[in-house]
């Protein structure tokens, strides 16, 4: 146990002297690798706009009206709330933008009957929650001026619930097969998600967890290496800057922390 002790500590004094060299470049990088799926999809919307409103209309049976419509409002919705994310300004309503965009296409693309891409639009709303919760500050409220309510304040609620959406994404990872480095990556990833869930070493988690996702991600999705008119293209493309947002809001969690629900908050009042 002492020995364990010591090399977490090591490990947190490894990921503290990389937060204090990144500090100024961390919340610039995990907003751009936040929105980074909406801003893809966004211009695939443009790139593709035939494509996208034939299939919505041989889906649905909508019509093309009804069809462009859609494909317009995905374009506009998640082009326009990225540009505001990215400049920072009005926040909460671009952010309120993208959580329409992510229910609007769960229920056109039919997400909620499959669990896979259910969990990942869960993980995503819970970056962007996560996004949310940064931009507020903690004093704008009617009651400003007044003595905090500390633990009760809605921001801690809304870092928490991004927290454990989050992690989500993982769950779509785990792969239940009679191999050794798979049961290894399984135990050890959940272990991550709980730790992160939890607020429990949160920084170190998110951070491994960031470096673990990244390496599966460049390998498991190198879209870049696929033709063009393969359709796997698209599918591998569309995995990458899914996973690529959700590594974005861990590392708004490596940034600013789990918040005050968390044992992490908790263990400085012990």
């Amino acid at each position: 146990m002492p020995q364990q002790s010591e090399l977490m500590d090591k490990a947190e004094d490894v990921a503290d002297q990389i937060l204090r060299k990144s500090k100024h470049v961390l919340p610039h990088l995990a907003r751009f690798c936040l929105i980074s799926t909406f801003l893809e999809d966004g211009l695939r919307m443009y790139s593709q706009w035939g494509e996208q409103r034939d299939y919505m209309n041989a889906s649905w049976g909508c019509g093309y009206f009804l069809a462009s419509l859609f494909v317009l409002i995905n374009l506009l919705g998640q082009l326009v709330g990225c540009v505001m994310v990215l400049s920072r300004q009005k926040v909460p309503i671009a952010c309120g933008l993208l959580f329409f965009i992510i229910a609007l296409q769960t229920i056109a693309y039919s997400i909620l009957w499959d669990l896979r891409f259910l969990l990942r639009n869960l993980a995503l709303a819970g970056g962007v929650l996560l996004l949310l919760a940064e931009d507020r500050t903690e004093g704008r409220s009617l009651f400003a001026g007044l003595p905090s309510l500390g633990e009760n304040n809605p921001k801690q609620y809304m870092q928490l619930s991004g927290r454990i959406l989050l992690v989500l994404m993982f769950l779509t990872l785990l792969r239940f097969e009679v191999d050794f480095l798979l049961l290894v990556q399984n135990l050890v990833g959940t272990a991550l998600i709980v730790l992160i869930a939890i607020g429990f070493k949160t920084k170190l988690s998110a951070l491994v967890l960031v470096v673990w996702l990244t390496g599966l991600n460049l390998y498991f999705n190198a879209w870049w290496n696929i033709p063009d008119y393969k359709p796997m293209r698209d599918f591998l493309k569309y995995d990458f800057f899914q996973t690529l947002s959700v590594i974005g809001g861990l590392l708004l969690v490596v940034a600013y922390g789990p918040g005050g629900v968390s044992m992490d908050e908790h263990k400085k009042k012990w």
